[in-house]
């Protein structure tokens, strides 16, 4: 299936039903009186998350959607059908934005979540609305509403918990092989990766974790060059990154040259993807002695000050992967316990906030009754003067 990550899509909401001008007309009853009903509300147009979708190319072939019209109102108070709402099916990690005027609408990141994104037209009101002691005959009747016509464009980013950076053949696909069921193509070329992969990597019978793959950056990318620019959002979601490091470039390049490369087009292109938490891995090893492949990395290392968690791994025999995936599903369920415990904790706060604000709304109540009483007012409204009587 061809891998499509925006989509242009106009959506039109049903328009409302009109209401019914009609008189009562019955053998033996003169003038019945109106009994005109109302129309029916039009459908609405919804966004709606699907887990089993992983691209928006349906929306490149069919790229119009409308919802159902109301129906008229009909006389003998007969109440016009709703339109029926029409829900989209999007992939998780869609954006929404209203094409014509840049507005953000949301996002859709669970299954089955639910956006609208074009409200139906509300119905219009039949005769008998109108009736009154002074309009006995009333003829008016208003129309239905037109609904919601909106362009919109869809925004996919990979949901993942870890994403690859590195140059063409720094040996990214062949990592996501290694390590999980996914099967990119691999090839000693550039750019043999055209289109974002997912892998999920398990580690024993209950954990796992989602890993994305996106095309080698190059230099110039945030201007255009090369392919990873168009699929750096994908890494928007990710909660970690792994930088990619080919030990041994076939173009005799510097290791610590390329890793800035990457670091100055992650910074031109996004602040946020940036400034994530970043692993270096070192791939390609087994080119090397153990020596000299701890040599060269030691002066990468140096020479970047990086800081962060180092690894070197060989992902064409496996070498060393074990541990970095071990490592990594550790710190990515500390991250999680992390994240759910501050949620907790600003949860917490939250409640206290409102105990707080309803507390001091008391005191100040009974603060001002005291001082109405204080001041002789016998006729102060309070909840213990009220009296209750029961009737039967």
């Amino acid at each position: 299936m061809k891998f499509v990550d925006e989509a242009s899509v106009r959506v039109e909401a049903g328009k409302g039903g009109n209401g019914c001008l009609s008189f009562r007309r019955e053998k033996f009853i003169e003038r019945g009186g109106p009994d005109g009903g109302d129309g029916g509300d039009g459908g609405s147009v919804y966004l709606e998350g699907d887990a089993a979708l992983n691209t928006l190319v349906d929306y490149r072939f069919q790229p119009r959607y409308r919802a159902q019209k109301g129906e008229h109102g009909k006389g003998s108070d007969r109440t016009g059908a709703n339109g029926d709402d029409i829900a989209l099916k999007v992939p998780l990690g869609t954006s929404i934005f209203d094409e014509d005027t840049g507005q953000y609408l949301g996002d859709i990141a669970a299954q089955g979540e639910r956006l609208l994104v074009a409200r139906g037209g509300k119905r219009g009101l039949g005769n008998t609305r109108f009736k009154s002691s002074t309009n006995r005959a009333p003829r008016q009747t208003t129309q239905g509403e037109p609904g919601e016509v909106r362009n919109l464009r869809f925004e996919l980013k990979l949901i993942a918990d870890v994403g690859l950076l590195g140059l063409p053949n720094a040996g990214k696909s062949t990592l996501i092989r290694a390590v999980s069921a996914a099967r990119p193509k691999v090839a000693d070329y550039p750019f043999t990766t055209l289109v974002p992969n997912l892998g999920v990597v398990r580690i024993g019978d209950s954990r796992s974790f989602v890993i994305a793959d996106i095309p080698g950056l190059i230099e110039g990318a945030a201007d255009g060059a090369g392919l990873g620019v168009q699929f750096l959002k994908h890494l928007s979601r990710t909660r970690l990154l792994l930088h990619i490091v080919d030990l041994l470039p076939v173009d005799g390049s510097d290791p610590a040259e390329n890793v800035r490369t990457i670091e100055n087009e992650l910074a031109r292109y996004s602040e946020g993807i940036a400034s994530k938490e970043r692993w270096l891995v070192f791939n390609k090893t087994d080119l090397l002695s153990k020596e000299e492949a701890a040599e060269r990395m030691s002066g990468v290392v140096n020479e970047l000050a990086f800081a962060g968690p180092v690894y070197a791994i060989s992902a064409i025999s496996g070498e060393g992967t074990d541990k970095l995936i071990r490592d990594l599903g550790v710190h990515l369920a500390r991250m999680k316990e992390e994240a759910e415990r501050a949620e907790e904790d600003r949860a917490a706060a939250e409640q206290e906030r409102i105990r707080e604000e309803v507390h001091a709304f008391s005191l100040a109540q009974r603060e001002l009754r005291r001082q109405r009483r204080l001041g002789g007012d016998e006729d102060e409204d309070d909840d213990d003067d009220v009296d209750v009587q029961y009737e039967r």
